[in-house]
């Protein structure tokens, strides 16, 4: 399995790449990183901490959100027509170079 790129871009504009496994999902290679991302649920998709907003490029490269996804996007913090949660973005080759801004912000609903 090849390796792919994934830049982080944080809310005042520092960028990180972060390399890993292709088939990874966004979640994963953020903390594999060292990125910021809480992910309090531990990728089960049952909070918003997650929350990633795609640049437009790649937005549309992307599966389409289901809808037990846009129901937990709906909590999150800065929402944007193209948000996603991080843990249900699988990083595969096509999506080589895709560029994540993180909110300034997260809410927890799961109160941890």
């Amino acid at each position: 399995m090849s390796d792919v790129t994934v830049v982080f871009v944080t809310h005042d504009g520092n960028e990180t790449m972060v390399k890993g496994p292709a088939g990874s999902n966004v979640l994963t290679l953020a903390h594999m990183g060292g990125i910021d991302i809480e992910g309090a649920c531990e990728g089960n998709m049952a909070c918003s901490t997650c929350h990633v907003i795609v640049e437009d490029a790649f937005f549309e490269k992307l599966s389409e959100a289901s809808e037990d996804e846009e129901e937990m996007l709906d909590l999150a913090t800065g929402l944007r027509r193209t948000s996603r949660l991080g843990c249900q973005i699988i990083v595969e080759n096509e999506l080589d170079g895709l560029r994540l801004h993180i909110p300034r912000e997260s809410r927890n609903m799961m109160g941890l």
